[in-house]
């Protein structure tokens, strides 16, 4: 039974013994390892506010970052509707200008083959008029062989300018 139940002493001296290590540890130990629990403590609290702002900022720059992304699209639709409009606006021109330049050309091509149906007219009638002319110098020649012959058509052509 004695050694359920200890001995007085050493019941005294244990209680002793842990009485002086709960006083040491009370006074060195559990300050000691309280200050480290707050610090670890302390360490997680700002550890989670930093993420929960770290998290917010993602938030924030994402949505931002989306903002930045629709505002570019439409930029780009704005920029690509204003090339489009641009490069029909120059298509446009270019096509009037071909038709102008076109009507030009054409207009210049009629004057022109006027201008050479005159001449070849004009270069025709000449030449009748010198064949005429040497067609009825032969003729006359040969009728006015004689003197008499050219002064009867000398007076003809007196008589008939007069009537005129």
């Amino acid at each position: 039974m004695d050694l359920l139940i200890p001995s007085t002493g050493l019941l005294f001296w244990m209680t002793i013994t842990f009485l002086v290590v709960l006083a040491l540890l009370w006074k060195f130990g559990f300050p000691v390892i309280v200050n480290m629990v707050n610090e670890r403590k302390k360490f997680i609290d700002e550890s989670l506010k930093n993420a929960q702002d770290a998290n917010d900022r993602l938030a924030n720059l994402q949505q931002e970052g989306e903002t930045i992304l629709q505002e570019a699209r439409a930029k780009q639709a704005q920029i690509l509707k204003e090339a489009t409009d641009t490069r029909d606006a120059i298509v446009e021109k270019a096509q009037e200008k071909a038709r102008d330049e076109g009507s030009r050309l054409l207009a210049d091509a009629r004057a022109e083959i006027a201008a050479e149906k005159a001449q070849a007219i004009s270069d025709i009638r000449a030449q009748v008029a010198a064949l005429s002319v040497e067609v009825a110098e032969k003729i006359l020649k040969e009728k006015l062989s004689s003197n008499e012959a050219q002064m009867d058509y000398i007076n003809r052509m007196l008589d008939d300018v007069q009537s005129k």
